[in-house]
């Protein structure tokens, strides 16, 4: 599998906090290896569109697609609490 990041996906990162980025950096990894490594708790988030949710951290989240053997990586937010 490989990523594909999107232009508000680069917006959102490039925006982010710099530990934010570097944690991300770490999650794609395991992302790339392994959907569904534990400690990214990647779940299905809209089905109908299928867009999966996974955690950067304890306050962020990235949102992807699965297309084929690439992983659409649509934006990278701070989670709601």
């Amino acid at each position: 599998m490989r990523p594909h990041f999107s232009e508000r996906f680069i917006r959102s990162y490039e925006t982010a906090p710099l530990h934010i980025q570097r944690a991300f950096d770490r999650k794609l990894d395991l992302l790339v290896a392994n959907l569904r490594h534990p400690s990214l708790r990647a779940k299905k988030y809209d089905e109908t569109r299928g867009i999966w949710q996974a955690r950067v951290d304890g306050g962020w989240r990235f949102y992807f697609r699965v297309e084929g053997d690439v992983y659409q990586i649509l934006d990278l937010v701070p989670h709601p609490k």
